[in-house]
């Protein structure tokens, strides 16, 4: 099954996005082997060349260590997952403040459907 993408954004991006919350989330642990590049390019639906370009940019970002005979492994950097947790989480939650304020929602009124629906 392919993964869902948005016309508005380059695809490489969206791929680097979504690996960093596979490994965020765990779906990928510090230190486990990613697939191969072919593998991933089959599950995600993309062009091979596109997969490699989005692993090389998170290599480069210090979310993948190639070792030259075993391949790719996700970092054992527990400090850069946890701040990109934080990061990904703070970009949702302005994602949908904005939204909401475009119904015309004040941020109280936000504030008091967040809290009810996290009490729930």
């Amino acid at each position: 099954m392919s993964w869902d993408f948005d016309d508005n954004l380059p695809i490489y991006i969206q791929i680097i996005n979504k690996l960093k919350i596979q490994i965020v989330s765990g779906k990928y642990k510090p230190g486990s082997k990613v697939p191969p590049v072919r593998e991933l390019a089959i599950e995600a639906g993309v062009n091979p060349n596109t997969m490699q370009r989005a692993l090389s940019e998170l290599e480069r970002e210090g979310f993948f260590e190639t070792q030259r005979t075993s391949g790719r492994f996700v970092t054992m950097n527990t400090q850069l997952i946890h701040n990109t947790a934080q990061q990904l989480a703070l970009q949702m939650i302005e994602d949908m403040s904005q939204k909401l304020s475009e119904l015309g929602l004040t941020n109280n009124e936000i504030m008091n459907l967040l809290k009810q629906h996290l009490n729930h």
